[in-house]
């Protein structure tokens, strides 16, 4: 990501372009375009190359494996990070057993939906897997495909508002934007996430997904990630919050993991019990939610039981079905955030 950052045309590249475009949408006048050039030119790619050459330094220094475990202290390092993100004092081991647990549980629920499908043969994650490739499921790989997908999730947004007023007496007015990531960032961004709006309601919020491979976005995975990013998940949490006139701003910004991503996971719990799922979609539901069993166990496998990338990927596979390169690109969050799955 750093060299493609650098080796883009010091005028045409992301950061000349966002600055231009977004001073045109305000109607800011001026030449911004020249100085902005000289500034990437004259010091942002000499940083950049500064940034790249330390990078593949450290690179040659760094110990061997993925985990904290690798490094001093590591054990209490992570013990840390678990504390920090679980607000718990859960040990490495008994998360590790709870997500196994969880697997185990979640995968005879999900027997029953796919065989009531009449997916029958293999394991879950082989199943799940070959659902996943079937060409009713999948948008095209082009740029209309990826639009119809976005609208499909504006769609979904649609419908859940609609069913909002039956369990909440308030609703976000802050608005919701559901956007590609963008294409300079795809190979290092998580699959899907939300970024709050301004709290002068400058930016509205916004849901991106990730479509790199349009291929990880079988389509009955999509509602129980659009009611976890949007609504009821973290859209209508967070900009409640942000809207609320008894609260201080401190409270209005602040994010604490457990509490945030707990709401979300409840959200899509919430959808169904608002009955928004098809048969086939509550199936993407169960997987949503073995997707985070199975990140207990790779967090831990990963930082305690020294699991290396390859190992902590096929496990990701082999679980939940979701393709290669998806799981891997989880995995190495996983690998620099110790604690956070």
């Amino acid at each position: 990501q750093l060299e493609t950052l650098r080796n883009a045309p010091a005028d045409n590249g992301a950061l000349v372009g966002s600055l231009v475009r977004r001073a045109r949408e305000k109607g800011i006048e001026g030449n911004f375009a020249g100085p902005a050039t000289e500034i990437v030119r004259t010091k942002i790619q000499p940083a950049l190359d500064r940034q790249i050459a330390l990078m593949k330094e450290l690179r040659g220094r760094t110990p061997a494996g993925a985990g904290v475990w690798r490094i001093p202290d590591g054990e209490a390092i992570y013990a840390a990070a678990l504390a920090q993100a679980t607000t718990t004092n859960f040990t490495p081991d008994e998360v590790h057993k709870m997500g196994l647990d969880q697997v185990a549980q979640i995968s005879a629920e999900l027997d029953t939906i796919l065989k009531g499908q009449g997916l029958t043969k293999g394991s879950i994650g082989e199943r799940l897997t070959a659902l996943n490739k079937d060409p009713q499921q999948l948008y095209p790989s082009t740029a209309e495909g990826r639009a119809a997908l976005i609208a499909s999730l504006n769609e979904g947004v649609k419908a859940m508002y609609a069913k909002l007023p039956q369990v909440f007496a308030e609703v976000p007015s802050a608005p919701l934007e559901i956007r590609a990531v963008p294409v300079e960032i795809q190979d290092g961004a998580s699959n899907g996430y939300y970024k709050r709006a301004t709290l002068d309601g400058s930016r509205p919020a916004i849901y991106f997904i990730n479509l790199k491979d349009v291929g990880d976005w079988p389509k009955y995975t999509l509602p129980s990630l659009t009611y976890h990013e949007g609504v009821p998940g973290h859209h209508l949490q967070i900009s409640l919050a942000q809207e609320s006139k008894d609260i201080p701003t401190l409270r209005k910004i602040s994010f604490f993991g457990a509490y945030s991503e707990g709401w979300a996971l409840y959200a899509e719990q919430l959808a169904d019990e608002l009955k928004a799922y098809t048969p086939i979609e509550r199936a993407g539901y169960l997987q949503s939610f073995l997707f985070r069993a199975a990140r207990l166990v790779v967090d831990t496998g990963i930082h305690t039981r020294k699991w290396d990338r390859e190992k902590a990927t096929a496990y990701m596979v082999e679980t939940t079905g979701f393709a290669q390169p998806r799981s891997q690109r989880e995995v190495e969050r996983y690998c620099t955030q110790p604690g956070q799955a």
